[in-house]
C-alpha cells in the first residue's frame, strides 16, 4: 500500500512516552527529533526545564541525540542552546541528505536510530526513505505554521487508515 511509507512504526502520543526499552532490544542508539510541535509548540523559542530533563535521561541511557529541523538556523541554535545536543536546521525534510550528514556526525547508522517527529508527510516519510524506525508523536499543540495547518487535514485522514489497520 502507498501510504505505509507514511505510517509510522511506532505511536507514542509524547516524547515522555518513547518506549525506551523496546527502542533498546531493537538495538537503537541514537534519536532523531524534530522540533515543532514534537517536543515543543512552534513558537516557543527555548526547551522547558522537562525536555532538558528527558535530554539528559536519554543520553545517560547511552542514546545519542540530535535535532533535525525545516526551519531556520537562528530558531534551531536557540533551542538547541541548552540541549547541547547535534542541531541542524534547514533540514529539507523528507529529503534525506541532511539526514544521512547527521547520522555521519554521529556515527550511527539507519538500522540503528530512530526518527521522532509529529508529521507523517516530512518527518515519517524521511525516516522511511533513509532506513530509520520512524515514530510518531502527537502534536504537542494544535497551533501550526501555514504550511503545517494545511497538510493536516491530508495526514488525518492517512493516520485514519493507519490506525484502522492498527486496531485489528
Amino acid at each position: 500500500m502507498i501510504l505505509e511509507c507514511f505510517f509510522p512504526d511506532i505511536y507514542v502520543k509524547s516524547v515522555y512516552e518513547l518506549p525506551i526499552e523496546e527502542l533498546k532490544a531493537k538495538g537503537i542508539k541514537g534519536l532523531v527529533f524534530d522540533i515543532d510541535n514534537t517536543v515543543a509548540p512552534f513558537d516557543i523559542a527555548e526547551p522547558d526545564d522537562d525536555l532538558i530533563e528527558l535530554f539528559l535521561f536519554l543520553k545517560n541511557q547511552g542514546f545519542r541525540l540530535c535535532i533535525l529541523s525545516n526551519n531556520n538556523k537562528e530558531r534551531v541554535q536557540l533551542f538547541n542552546k541548552n540541549l547541547k545536543t547535534l542541531a541542524v536546521h534547514k533540514a529539507g525534510k523528507p529529503g534525506v541528505k541532511k539526514l544521512k550528514l547527521a547520522l555521519e556526525r554521529l556515527k550511527l547508522s539507519p538500522d540503528n536510530t530512530a526518527i521522532v517527529g509529529d508529521q507523517i508527510f516530512t518527518d515519517m516519510w524521511c525516516g522511511h526513505k533513509a532506513g530509520l524506525t520512524c515514530i510518531l508523536t502527537a502534536p504537542i499543540c494544535n497551533r501550526d505554521q501555514l504550511v503545517t495547518k494545511v497538510k493536516r487535514g491530508m495526514e488525518k485522514q492517512v493516520l485514519k487508515v493507519y490506525f484502522k489497520r492498527e486496531r485489528k
